[in-house]
């Protein structure tokens, strides 16, 4: 059957407006009127599509590679290098039409025989080691990908998942080039890489062969990595950075009169906690994590740091996806119950509390600014709770990926499916970073990937997200809203449902 180039689940996504500018702006922030500097919190953690871990890194990959499809603004999947494609009725076969002419930054035209090697990697069938999960043979995922000729691609998948077509967003790479990319990315976006330089910055340049006509409109972009919350203040005020998302509620009053930049406000897609490390004391207790879930004031957390832009949360899903979300904010309140979470340590044995330590990505000043409400909020039941203060990439290797903590607060994406957030709960999940452990809810995962019909698929996410509140899994606090910067001198940026900055659409007025 023929299957549209449309999004399955964002039938109830609020519309994204694309940004217009107002008003004269100061300064160019280079000499280039068609160079635009983009500030980012975070270093990347590879240049290769198929290793980035980081929805940091990920938003900037978004300019230099495209996969089989990709999301437009409105969360919709439209054609990218390929045109079109089409689903067996029993779901087991997709067939993608490459589209024509479109072109590695290397001048080489795509070809299936490079689609197939991309997929074949990614999937694991090349060497065993799936690098997306989802697209996995032992997930369900990618069993077979054959050529039918010069501009068709078939891929046999093992089990029918209405939410697999999401996973073909995966980038696609000249055949080959695997142990190259980190180097030297090459991909078929509307930018191309120039430069890298460590903590520091990333330099991309207009790609004069892009498929889509008219784009991009700028000629280079520059990802200027700024760790520190004052100086980002300082280069928007000064002019020296053009775009700078993810702003804290301090940070958005410092720029309301809006001489150099405005300020807009999008739903993100950004689930901010405070993790719980699920195997280490006293936080294998499920009573001392319920006394957690019951200190936290999140309506004092939203006003404080999100300046009320954020949406209360109490499980793993975005409110947004609103045929799979379920509001359990009541559970535990959105207002600290003190009695209550003092009473739950004491029947813990924690009665004169504990000490807890909070590792935090210090370049992030919203989480930081978080961690400090919070550490307070914790005080007042007992739990002397301490910040400290990480660099990203020890982060990402220390907490993230050796899990070496007991909380931290950070915020984790989720792409334009319901199951790819409550994914890495899995007790089995690579990304299972909480060492959350719970055989119904693997059981119940496995269900609901194989529903075919959506509102069965549904009611399987729902109870997902009722067991982690249920299990205290983790202190889930709200979707924080995308305060961005925008510089005066630009129009034309875009705010997607997905952590990306899409650069192809900016232009200089």
């Amino acid at each position: 059957m023929k299957k549209k180039l449309s999004g399955l689940f964002f039938t109830a996504l609020l519309m994204m407006a694309v940004l217009g500018g107002c008003s004269d702006g100061t300064g160019e922030s280079s000499g280039d009127k068609s160079s635009v500097v983009v500030g980012i919190q975070q270093d990347i953690d590879s240049l290769d599509p198929h290793l980035a871990t980081a929805a940091g890194t990920k938003e900037i990959l978004f300019n230099i590679f495209e996969g089989l499809v990709k999301s437009d603004e409105n969360g919709n999947l439209i054609g990218a290098v390929a045109s079109d494609y089409r689903i067996s009725d029993d779901g087991l076969t997709y067939t993608f039409t490459l589209r024509d002419g479109v072109k590695f930054h290397n001048g080489n035209v795509v070809t299936a025989e490079d689609v197939k090697y991309s997929l074949e990697r990614v999937s694991g069938l090349l060497d065993g080691t799936a690098l997306i999960a989802t697209l996995s043979p032992d997930k369900g995922g990618i069993t077979s990908v054959d050529i039918l000729n010069d501009k068709t691609v078939q891929v046999t998948v093992g089990s029918a998942n209405a939410e697999l077509i999401y996973s073909f967003v995966a980038a696609i790479i000249p055949a080959g080039s695997g142990e190259d990319e980190s180097a030297d990315p090459i991909g078929t976006g509307p930018f191309s890489f120039v430069s890298y330089t460590p903590q520091e910055s990333i330099v991309l340049k207009k790609n004069p062969d892009y498929w889509q006509e008219g784009l991009p409109r700028l000629d280079q972009v520059t990802f200027k990595i700024v760790n520190s919350a004052e100086t980002a203040l300082m280069e928007l005020q000064g002019g020296t950075i053009d775009i700078y998302p993810y702003l804290t509620d301090s940070q958005a009053q410092a720029l309301s009169d809006g001489k150099t930049h405005q300020v807009a406000v999008s739903p993100s897609n950004v689930v901010q906690a405070l993790f719980l490390n699920n195997t280490v004391e006293p936080l294998d207790n499920v009573l001392v994590r319920k006394a957690i879930l019951y200190a936290l004031d999140k309506n004092a957390i939203n006003k404080y740091v999100g300046g009320e832009t954020g949406s209360l949360i109490g499980s793993a899903m975005l409110p947004t996806l609103s045929d799979y979300y379920v509001d359990l904010n009541d559970v535990y309140g959105n207002e600290a119950n003190v009695e209550k979470a003092k009473e739950l340590l004491a029947q813990a044995g924690y009665e004169n509390g504990f000490d807890l330590v909070i590792d935090i990505p210090s370049n992030y000043e919203f989480h930081m600014q978080t961690g400090e409400v919070v550490a307070e909020q914790l005080k007042a039941v007992g739990i002397n709770a301490s910040i400290h203060a990480v660099e990203w990439n020890t982060w990402l290797e220390d907490i993230y990926n050796g899990r070496n903590y007991a909380a931290t607060i950070s915020g984790v994406t989720c792409d334009q499916t319901p199951g790819y957030m409550l994914n890495r709960f899995e007790s089995t999940s690579s990304k299972n970073f909480i060492n959350y452990s719970n055989p119904e809810y693997d059981e119940i995962y496995q269900k609901a990937q194989k529903a075919l019909d959506l509102n069965e698929k549904a009611d399987y996410y729902k109870q997902l997200q009722k067991l982690l509140t249920d299990d205290a899994a983790t202190a889930f606090i709200m979707v924080p809203g995308n305060m961005t910067a925008i510089s005066n001198r630009l129009d034309g940026y875009k705010f997607y449902p997905i952590y990306v900055q899409d650069m192809s659409t900016v232009y200089v007025k």
